[in-house]
């Protein structure tokens, strides 16, 4: 199985104009982002189904001092969507993927734990 390029997985936050240089956009929050048409937002899938659990999101509630332990938990999570993760894999492979997500804490969200998980796992 060939290697992803870790230039192949981009992450944008929803409220940034999308670009060409994007290539294939997929949301990656469970819910919709706030004040963003669909239209606007330009998104070729959404990925609820490998977001964190609710239960997940409103126990880290984006609480820094809970980082670790969500990601733990997320990646966990994600274990159980190995269909959709190599077909995200798949598709970083042709080219560029870009997970797009809400959250106003750039270097704490979920999109972070995913690009590591899909550039980790085999």
């Amino acid at each position: 199985m060939r290697k992803i390029a870790t230039k192949n997985v981009a992450l944008k936050r929803a409220y940034e104009r999308p670009v060409s240089d994007d290539g294939v956009r997929i949301l990656v929050d469970r819910l919709w982002p706030r004040g963003i048409k669909k239209t606007d937002a330009k998104i070729h899938r959404w990925l609820k189904e490998t977001a964190p659990s609710t239960e997940l999101r409103q126990w880290f509630g984006h609480d820094v001092a809970r980082w670790e332990e969500f990601r733990r938990r997320y990646e966990k999570e994600l274990e159980g969507h190995l269909d959709e993760i190599e077909e995200l894999r798949a598709l970083a492979r042709e080219g560029r993927i870009t997970l797009v997500f809400a959250a106003h804490d750039e270097a704490h969200n979920e999109a972070i734990v995913l690009r590591d998980f899909l550039l980790r796992i085999h």
